[in-house]
């Protein structure tokens, strides 16, 4: 089984729950979309790092329009990022041997999320994003930067079992 990123429910409100993430480190690649961002985090994490280790998969697979959890970038491609180990550090990750895939350290945050299911389809992921704003503007919270897809199950997984969500950072 997957290991899934601790966090802490610090509230909700309506569909929304609001979720208190520890430090993570992020392998993260800047892609046209598809599947070349999940290869060459695949790649990876299965060894294609100079230690030549392999890196256990954690959930979820986030991706973005823009770099998650950090500034916005507007651009033409999307980010795919794997989420490393949360018991690891920075200085515990390998460095890529590809230069495509970064690795970004993320401090701790409180993030808004609304969790859905089915195959995250890209009117499926935009319509949670509208839910997810509009929410927040009733509840007089502001987000910081953009929302992104958290995905968590394989794809061989059936739609009705799947666990997805979208999120976004915030200040309270």
């Amino acid at each position: 089984m997957t290991e899934t990123v601790p966090y802490e429910i610090t509230g909700t409100a309506g569909e929304i729950e609001f979720r208190k993430y520890p430090p993570l480190v992020l392998a993260t690649v800047e892609s046209p979309g598809g599947d070349v961002g999940f290869n060459l985090l695949f790649g990876y994490i299965s060894g294609n790092n100079t230690a030549r280790d392999t890196i256990s998969m954690t959930s979820p697979v986030i991706t973005s329009g823009t770099i998650p959890m950090t500034a916005p970038v507007v651009s033409d491609t999307t980010s795919m990022s794997f989420v490393m180990p949360p018991e690891k550090s920075r200085d515990d990750i390998p460095e890529p041997v590809d230069e495509r895939v970064r690795i970004v350290p993320v401090p701790e945050r409180e993030m808004a999320v609304i969790r859905f299911k089915g195959h995250a389809r890209k009117d499926d992921v935009a319509a949670v994003e509208v839910r997810l704003k509009e929410g927040l503007r009733k509840a007089g919270i502001e987000p910081v930067g953009e929302p992104f897809l958290m995905r968590y199950n394989p794809p061989w997984i059936p739609g009705f079992l799947r666990r997805n969500e979208v999120g976004v950072e915030i200040r309270r």
